[in-house]
């Protein structure tokens, strides 16, 4: 008699794997400040495909002298914008609807942010996913250019 064909359960778990993971987000997109010693980092990572949220994080660097890695919380993928500010010298400011954050770029440090409808400064642009599922920093004004 013929036994039934089975896979073991480690290599049903490494053939399951890719499909658990795919259509996962986890992407980092830079916006550069003086050359890409100093820049601001921002990784989105999607823990699950099923997930609709996700968490984000920031690195502000500015080698040698500093980097530091922030965390910023979950948000929502569906429709992710988080636009930057140039809110002062050496300081940037991110909005995410509601959700606010603002770095001192020169110090690497976090910074106690405003109010979302207080933010101030000249708009850089924004990170947000792109039609490949891929996020990317759009600079101010490049979406008109276009």
């Amino acid at each position: 008699m013929r036994k039934p064909f089975s896979l073991p359960v480690p290599t049903f778990a490494a053939l399951l794997a890719p499909l658990l993971l795919a259509g996962c987000v986890n992407d980092t997109a830079s916006y550069q400040i003086e050359g890409k010693d100093h820049s601001l980092t921002l990784r989105v990572v999607q823990e699950y495909f099923w997930s609709k949220n996700a968490g984000m994080r920031l690195t502000a660097t500015r080698m040698p002298d500093c980097m530091r890695q922030m965390e910023l919380g979950e948000v929502s993928l569906s429709g992710l914008e988080v636009e930057l500010f140039a809110s002062g010298p050496n300081v940037y400011t991110l909005r995410a609807g509601e959700d606010v954050w603002q770095v001192d770029a020169q110090a690497c440090t976090e910074l106690e942010a405003p109010e979302a409808n207080a933010v101030t400064g000249q708009a850089l642009g924004s990170f947000h996913i792109d039609e490949h599922d891929k996020l990317v920093f759009e600079a101010a004004g490049s979406a008109a250019a276009e």
